[in-house]
C-alpha cells in the first residue's frame, strides 16, 4: 500500500522555462547579495521567525531581494496591498485549511507575505541546508510522504487539532510540482482533518506572470536542482505571482471539500453551498 501523502510524478523539469526577458548582470549580483542578507538575517532571528509579523516581513524581504512583485485578489475583498487575509473569522475559533496548487517553492514565499500561517511540508524539506533551519523555527509542520498508511490517523489527527486550536494551516494537496494549476490531483487527508475540525477551506489559486503573459520561469519541477530554479526566478525581468483567494467551503464530506476546492482552484465554477459535487462525481475527479 502506498502511503496517502505519496507524490505524484507532476511535471518533467522540461516545462520550466527560461525567463523571457533577464535583468543584467550587475543586477542579478545584487539580487544574490540581497537574498543572502536577507536569510542569514532569518536565521538570525531564531524562534522569533514564527512571529506572524516577523516572518510576513521576512517573505516579503525574499520577494523584494529577488525582485518578484506580489498581487492579491479574489472573490472576497481580502484588504489592501498585502495586507489581506487567507484565513477565514470562524465562531468556533478553529483556524483555517488553506489548499494552494503547488508550482513553485516560491508559491509559499509568497502565500506567507500576505498572511503567515503554520505550512505543512514532506520532511525532506526540513534536512534542505538552511532551508531546513527556516522552516523549523518558522513552525512548518512535516510528514514523511513515503509513511505507511498506518500513521495516517495520526498525522490527520494532529492537523485537525492544530486547526481546532485556532492556527490556519497552508496544504498544498496536489503533493508535488505542476506548471499549471490545473494540474494534479487533490489529495483528501487534509480535507479530513479540516472536516473533524469543523474548520473552513479556503481554495487559493497561485499564478505566475512576466511582462503581463503567463510564465513558468517560477516552475519548480521534477528531479531540478533548486539552484537551477534559483537562478531562474532571480535572473527574470518582472516576474509577478497571483494570489486569487475563493470563496470559503465547509462541508463534513472530505470527497465533497477536496472536489470544489480543486474546481475553485483550476478555475472552475464553484458550487454553491448544498450543492456540492456528489461522491459519485468526484470520484471520477479527485482518486486518492
Amino acid at each position: 500500500m502506498t502511503s496517502p501523502w505519496a507524490l505524484d510524478r507532476g511535471c518533467p523539469a522540461s516545462c520550466a522555462a527560461a525567463p523571457d526577458a533577464r535583468v543584467p548582470v550587475a543586477e542579478l549580483a545584487r539580487r544574490y547579495a540581497a537574498l543572502a542578507y536577507v536569510l542569514t538575517r532569518a536565521a538570525a532571528r531564531g524562534d522569533r521567525l514564527a512571529e506572524p509579523r516577523v516572518l510576513r516581513g521576512e517573505a516579503r524581504a525574499v520577494l523584494s531581494a529577488l525582485g518578484v512583485r506580489v498581487a492579491v485578489g479574489g472573490s472576497e475583498r481580502l484588504g489592501a496591498g498585502l495586507a489581506g487575509r487567507l484565513s477565514v473569522p470562524d465562531r468556533s475559533g478553529a483556524g483555517t485549511l488553506v489548499v494552494a496548487n503547488h508550482i513553485s517553492w516560491l508559491d509559499v514565499v509568497a502565500l506567507l507575505a500576505v498572511e503567515p500561517v503554520r505550512v505543512l511540508a514532506k520532511r525532506e524539506v526540513s534536512r534542505w541546508p538552511l532551508i531546513g533551519t527556516l522552516a523549523r523555527r518558522a513552525g512548518t509542520l512535516f510528514i514523511d510522504r513515503d509513511g505507511s498508511p498506518r500513521q495516517l490517523p495520526c498525522d490527520v489527527g494532529a492537523l485537525s487539532a492544530c486547526m481546532r486550536g485556532g492556527t490556519s494551516v497552508l496544504v498544498f494537496p496536489q503533493a508535488t510540482t505542476w506548471c499549471s494549476a490545473a494540474g494534479g490531483r487533490f489529495r483528501r487527508a487534509a480535507f479530513q482533518a479540516a472536516a473533524d475540525a469543523g474548520a473552513p477551506v479556503r481554495p487559493v489559486t497561485v499564478t505566475y506572470r512576466q511582462g503581463g503573459a503567463p510564465s513558468t520561469a517560477a516552475a519548480f519541477l521534477g528531479d531540478e536542482d533548486f539552484t537551477a530554479s534559483l537562478r531562474r526566478v532571480a535572473a527574470a525581468r518582472g516576474l509577478s505571482a497571483r494570489i486569487t483567494a475563493h470563496t470559503p467551503l465547509r462541508s463534513t464530506d472530505r470527497r465533497e471539500l477536496a472536489a470544489a476546492a480543486q474546481l475553485a482552484v483550476s478555475g472552475g465554477a464553484v458550487p454553491s453551498p448544498g450543492t456540492l459535487p456528489s461522491p459519485a462525481r468526484e470520484q471520477r475527479m479527485v482518486d486518492q
